[in-house]
């Protein structure tokens, strides 16, 4: 009963316009410590699931602090191509505001459906078309991430991985950037790679 009393003390003393200035204002610092704790986070090798939740909070931070161009508009589309190893781990971010812009999440199969995508999640069973997704997508406000080896120096802007039971990443600024984009200094500091 007091904590109740205490929220609508709060919320006749703020208004309901200061409390979400309040909630904007604080929404990167708390984006940040989530992917600094996920950083760190343990999780079993043999756990598929609970990897693939780790890598959805990831991708969902990556896009957080991505700078992007004026071009791409309030929505973003995150599109997974190739076989889903989400499941609704990333489906249960469909229609959030992330850094101020509501997102999509839409599966692909096929390449040529991937220039309606603002973030692309290359799947490891569609690793060998790679270099097919790089070229339809060069030069256009496209973050693409991978979670398979040599994927960043193939030319992907992020890819996840695993160290020592933990999920790490590395970024490809070049990459980003010939796309139009830029990778919060914040999000380049926690990278276990950052290729110029």
């Amino acid at each position: 009963m007091r904590a109740t009393r205490h929220h609508h003390a709060v919320s006749s003393r703020w208004g309901r316009g200061a409390l979400r200035a309040l909630r904007i204002k604080t929404a990167l610092q708390v984006l940040l410590s989530t992917l600094a704790l996920l950083c760190c986070a343990s999780q079993s090798a043999a756990d598929s699931l609970a990897e693939y939740r780790i890598k959805a909070a990831f991708l969902v931070n990556f896009v957080a602090f991505t700078e992007w161009p004026d071009e791409v508009g309030n929505t973003l589309n995150l599109c997974v191509y190739g076989p889903d190893p989400f499941g609704w781990e990333l489906s249960k971010f469909q229609g959030r505001s992330v850094g101020g812009r509501s997102l999509t999440v839409t599966r692909v199969n096929s390449v040529d459906k991937l220039e309606s995508c603002q973030i692309v999640f290359i799947t490891r069973p569609v690793i060998d078309n790679l270099l097919r997704v790089l070229d339809t997508l060069s030069g256009k406000p496209v973050l693409t991430v991978a979670d398979s080896p040599g994927a960043m120096r193939q030319g992907v802007a992020l890819n996840l991985g695993t160290r020592q039971s933990r999920v790490i990443f590395e970024a490809n600024l070049a990459a980003a950037r010939g796309n139009g984009l830029n990778l919060s200094s914040k999000l380049l500091n926690l990278a276990s790679e950052v290729r110029q």
